[in-house]
């Protein structure tokens, strides 16, 4: 690995010694190349403080407090999360050992559930503890991405290698928490998802075939496919009135939607190089997509579907995942 240059050093201590609080709500964007998580102000869009991570951090979730983000670094093999205290602006190192391969990153009970490709699991952190505990073995091959229900009763993985998703269920076992769970099969290379609002319909981009694979959650069964018409289709997420789905064309430089209801393409959008990360903000007037090969950071208009704003976090930072902090 090359080592950080003198000037990029100088940069990283001048923000961090100039650091803003935190404000509420703020905007999290992780840089993956610079290896960052950046506290934007989504009102001035203004970058208040960097915080560290490990090596090539990739997804980010928040408390729901609003206190603490959860970081997943994929680099040097995906061996650590990072726990940073938002208001702090400080970054605790997490080893998860043999469960490498971190990618997908959730926060359920104050926890951290993270998605291990390797150990083919999923595994919570708790930052009260300190302990590491297995939650879920999917038992598919690059257990990918993970995401949970509302209310946490439900928890849901891409496996991408496989071609499936988990959908696991928490129960009760004696005085265990027991989950049950069903690898349902939608395509070639399933990655990014999200759950409809009503938590009905799991959508998942399947860029291997260039599709938008809809699991019925109820039934855990493949409902529908239909084309996206994408080059390498990487997120997904749904609006929080249930009415659009954004998907991000990485190898096609574009931002798709799709109607939800009539599954019907309603526009692209141009965006520039590698657009990968996608966050749409609890109102759902803006949603705000990683233009990660430009360095910058899209702002849409939802109501518009227009771009309104560009900003960046950094030359060469490399911009990726997202989350919404609000205490």
């Amino acid at each position: 690995m090359r080592a950080p240059s003198f000037l990029f050093l100088a940069t990283l201590i001048s923000v961090l010694a100039h650091a803003a609080d935190t404000p509420s709500p703020a905007l999290l964007v992780l840089n993956k190349e610079e290896a960052t998580l950046a506290i934007v102000d989504p009102v001035s869009f203004a970058v208040v403080a960097k915080v560290p991570t490990g090596d090539d951090p990739h997804e980010v979730a928040t408390s729901a407090d609003g206190k603490w983000a959860f970081v997943s670094n994929y680099g040097r093999g995906g061996r650590s999360i990072s726990v940073i205290d938002l208001v702090a602006q400080k970054e605790r190192r997490v080893d998860v050992g043999q469960l490498s391969g971190v990618h997908g990153i959730a926060a359920m009970d104050g926890k951290a559930v993270f998605a291990s490709e390797t150990a083919r699991l999923v595994a919570t952190y708790d930052p009260a503890t300190g302990k590491i505990e297995r939650l879920v073995s999917t038992g598919q091959a690059m257990t990918h991405m993970v995401t949970m229900s509302r209310d946490n009763s439900k928890l849901f993985t891409t496996n991408m290698i496989s071609g499936t998703v988990t959908i696991a269920e928490r129960g009760e076992r004696g005085s265990q928490t027991a989950w049950t769970q069903t690898a349902v099969p939608v395509g070639e290379g399933p990655e990014g998802f999200d759950l409809t609002p009503d938590g009905k319909e799991l959508w998942t981009a399947t860029y291997g075939d260039g599709k938008m694979a809809i699991v019925d959650v109820a039934s855990k069964k493949l409902k529908q496919t239909f084309a996206t018409n994408t080059r390498r289709a990487n997120r997904v997420k749904i609006t929080p009135d249930g009415k659009l789905a954004l998907v991000s064309d990485m190898g096609g430089g574009e931002l798709v939607i799709f109607d939800v209801a009539s599954r019907e393409e309603v526009k692209r959008m141009r965006l520039g190089s590698s657009p990968e990360g996608i966050l749409i903000e609890p109102s759902g007037q803006r949603a705000f997509v990683a233009v990660t090969g430009d360095d910058e950071v899209a702002v849409i208009d939802l109501k518009a579907l227009s771009v309104t704003k560009r900003f960046s976090p950094g030359k060469g930072t490399g911009p990726d995942g997202m989350a919404w902090a609000k205490r």
